[in-house]
């Protein structure tokens, strides 16, 4: 092995001697914070591809003995995220011993069980199909890493051949073949027979890697995939250009985003035709350069290579053969042209099904495309959740990458689609699949709300996105719309400024949802004003401001919002957050009182319209919430305890006193209603009003 560097050119050296020393004698923290900064790199190994592993002496609680134990990542995780409680640790001798009772390659999958046998670490996660490939190598630290050179290395058609001169026999080969337990007893083979060497390719799959500590083990890794990053950099477009050259232009970054996000609501009905799903957009330089070239349509059929790509991103892309300038403004024409290359790639799935199912296969799963591919353009990707289609266009990128390399050095192999139909359809992954919690009743939607960075608007959002909601949260005020966007964790939200009385502010809004999340399905009007004055004291401005950005504030935003639902074609949610003074006359509260009626039969008539088109409105009516609401804090407030003859601290007291519960109403309380009419329990409940203001008789509707 050659001297350990810290310059790399292609991946980044992430070691933190400083950090590492106050891990010193704890080799699954280290083995913990070499996975880490392994992960963190994109290049180096996807999200929940790979894995990584450590052998210590452990004694045994049973004997007391001193046994080696592995620790190793267990089934579903991701190395980048990786903590303790995702490793499994198993007695290795135990591992091992299992050879004895193996019965071959048509029995793979009862080993999987039989891992279970090996557990020292009473507190493991499941034990992954890739335990025995780490046990039968005697290293204590290895890596199996899926980066995107290696692998373009060994899905190239000359791969063996390459990797054998690149490496100087340093790396050995083994062939294609699914992960299981014979691929373990195959890596020790290959071992066997190339003493001293410093890692293994795995034909069409990844890398195996490994050293006496966890910095040797991670130098290593390093120093491999830069020799193979190297070594494609120095061959793209040295026989050929790259994808066989451009032939279509991009078009400009804004330009490209603004087709996209018109298209993306057409494109995520007609991908949800099965189950709803959530999008993902990008035009990252590299989608294309791909997209873009003389070899997408040779290379896109073809399918992936890596079993973690084809996985998450099907077994292909869908390209749609649409001009990238096209017209989209009717969004009915645009879905009518684009259905014919849905329905053909749900053919062409259930094609692929049929010819290669097995008879105990799984029943075949949702037939839509994952990845779709517009030159021009860009990539667009759905799935059941953000992180899931982030993560299936993150994959995709790798498969582009993989092909980028092996088309510069050789030329590109997939998977065979019987091999690649074994692993998608594969049992255990299916039984992985039925293993996964249950969705959360607001799980594959997206929901707008307007003023949502405090108050009541903020209260909904929370409530939403706990349930599962991926959200757009929108306010005049940018600065706190940011900061309100940051207590999610990622892939839950994003944000924008959003004026509601602006219709190209209003645009922009859903248009940043459209990018992100692929649409909308719930969109709540929360944002508001008051005012509280007599008629005498009330001036035409304010009767302008409430009326602009209550009443025609909830149009506009509605009526960008409906353009989105009936591109997606998939119904939705349009809740309006009102007032109890839409119902009841109050003193000093004409204008307010007057808009807010005004939203109330605003949504009794759109429910009317937009029923046919299963767009439900309805609306919530909250009364006195003065938790968190800025209209509380300045001159509302004040006129309010002016007219009911008490102090502005005495209110919520005041309030709670007037209704038949005797409570005080806070925004959750508000929350909870919304989710009520959009959780799923309503679904078939339209043009209602929900009274939450701790029981007002004078609101009652009926």
């Amino acid at each position: 092995m050659s001297a350990p560097t810290k310059t790399f050119k292609h991946v980044n050296y992430l070691w933190d001697d400083a950090k590492a020393a106050q891990l010193k004698g704890d080799e699954v923290a280290l083995l913990l914070y070499r996975s880490n900064i392994l992960g963190a790199d994109l290049r180096i190994t996807n999200y929940g591809g790979g894995n990584t592993s450590c052998k210590t002496m452990e004694k045994d609680p049973l004997t007391g003995k001193e046994v080696e134990v592995m620790w190793i990542k267990g089934s579903g995780g991701d190395i980048g995220t990786l903590t303790r409680s995702g490793l499994a640790g198993l007695y290795n001798d135990k591992l091992r011993s299992l050879e004895n009772v193996y019965r071959g390659l048509e029995f793979e999958d009862e080993m999987v069980a039989l891992f279970n046998h090996c557990i020292y670490d009473l507190d493991s996660k499941a034990p992954s199909i890739d335990t025995p490939l780490h046990g039968f190598l005697p290293f204590k630290h290895i890596d199996h890493l899926h980066p995107d050179a290696a692998i373009a290395i060994a899905a190239s058609k000359d791969g063996e051949q390459i990797t054998k001169d690149l490496f100087k026999g340093q790396i050995s080969w083994v062939p294609w073949q699914r992960p299981g337990f014979d691929l373990g007893l195959q890596l020790k083979q290959s071992l066997a027979d190339n003493p001293g060497i410093r890692g293994i390719m795995l034909g069409g799959h990844g890398l195996f890697t490994w050293g006496d500590t966890a910095y040797d083990c991670y130098i290593n890794s390093l120093e491999v995939i830069d020799m193979a990053s190297e070594y494609l950099e120095q061959n793209y477009g040295k026989t050929r250009p790259v994808f066989g050259g451009q032939i279509l232009e991009s078009l400009s970054p804004e330009k490209r985003k603004d087709q996209a996000a018109q298209l993306a609501p057409v494109l995520r009905g007609l991908a949800s035709s099965y189950d709803r799903m959530v999008g993902h957009f990008t035009d990252d330089e590299k989608v294309l350069q791909f997209a873009n070239s003389k070899d997408l349509e040779r290379l896109a059929p073809l399918g992936t290579s890596c079993p973690d790509h084809f996985l998450r991103t099907k077994i292909r892309p869908l390209v749609l053969d649409l001009p990238k300038d096209a017209d989209l403004s009717d969004k009915a024409a645009i879905k009518k042209q684009l259905e014919p290359y849905f329905q053909a790639y749900r053919e062409m799935y259930a094609k692929y099904y049929n010819e290669h199912k097995r008879s105990n296969s799984p029943a075949m799963r949702d037939p839509n495309p994952v990845v779709i591919i517009w030159p021009g353009v860009g990539m667009f990707s759905f799935a059941k959740n953000k992180q899931t289609t982030r993560v299936a266009s993150e994959f995709y990128i790798n498969a582009i990458n993989v092909m980028r390399g092996a088309e510069a050095i050789s030329e590109y192999v997939a998977l065979p689609l019987q091999e690649a139909f074994d692993i998608e359809y594969w049992l255990l992954e299916e039984a992985k699949l039925q293993r996964m919690p249950k969705e959360q009743p607001m799980s594959r939607k997206v929901a707008l709300i307007t003023g949502s960075a405090g108050g009541i608007g903020k209260a909904i959002a929370d409530k939403l996105a706990a349930e599962g909601a991926c959200v757009v949260i929108t306010d005049i005020d940018e600065d706190r719309a940011a900061a309100a966007n940051k207590t999610y964790k990622r892939d839950v939200s994003t944000y924008a400024k959003m004026d509601v009385t602006n219709p190209e502010s209003i645009k922009v809004a859903f248009k940043k949802a459209c990018l992100e999340f692929g649409g909308v399905d719930v969109i709540v009007n929360s944002a508001g004003l008051a005012i509280s004055k007599s008629i005498t004291d009330t001036s035409e401005q304010d009767y302008d401001l409430l009326m602009d950005v209550l009443t025609k504030g909830q149009f506009l935003v509605s009526q960008a919002g409906v353009d989105i639902l009936r591109a997606q074609g998939l119904g939705g949610d349009i809740v309006n957050i009102v007032s109890k003074n839409a119902l009841v006359s109050g003193p000093n509260n004409v204008v307010y009182g007057s808009a807010k009626a005004a939203q109330a039969h605003m949504s009794r008539l759109l429910a009317a319209e937009l029923g046919p088109e299963k767009i439900r409105v309805n609306v919530v009516n909250p009364d006195a919430v003065i938790e968190g609401s800025k209209i509380w804090e300045g001159k509302w407030a004040e006129g309010r305890a002016k007219a009911y003859g008490v102090t502005v601290e005495e209110l919520p007291a005041f309030y709670a006193k007037r209704t038949l519960l005797n409570e005080i109403i806070g925004t959750v309380d508000i929350a909870n209603a919304v989710f009520a009419f959009t959780g799923g329990l309503l679904s078939k409940s339209t043009g209602n009003i929900l009274n939450v203001d701790g029981g007002v008789a004078a609101a009652f509707v009926r």
